[in-house]
């Protein structure tokens, strides 16, 4: 990792606005799950529509984004020997989603 990659610093008002995108997204899909864990009548398809809903007219993408370039931008993005960045090395593994039923397990934090 490059040398200036090891430590980086965040302001207290960027690192509360990160967190507040993310308890958005994180509380509001907890809440879908609990409002239609109690439903018995067939939900499944109600609390799919409504999850992707969300995504999109909550511009769940988007807001992930923001924090990602957030969380981003104090790194020193400098291609190593291999011509990549420690970002793009540290993600290069990364197992995404490429067909239905993909579902990658391993947490990172």
């Amino acid at each position: 990792m490059n040398k200036s990659n090891e430590k980086i610093t965040y302001t207290g008002e960027d690192v509360v606005n990160v967190l507040k995108e993310i308890d958005y997204i994180l509380v509001s899909l907890h809440q879908m799950g609990s409002y239609y864990a109690d439903k018995i009548d067939g939900s499944r398809l109600e609390y799919e529509k409504e999850t992707t809903d969300f995504i999109d007219e909550a511009a769940v993408c988007e807001r992930l984004a923001a924090v990602r370039a957030k969380l981003s931008e104090g790194f020193d993005n400098s291609a190593g020997e291999d011509d990549m960045s420690d970002l793009e090395r540290a993600c290069m593994d990364i197992d995404y989603w490429s067909e239905p039923g993909d579902r990658n397990r391993e947490r990172w934090v």
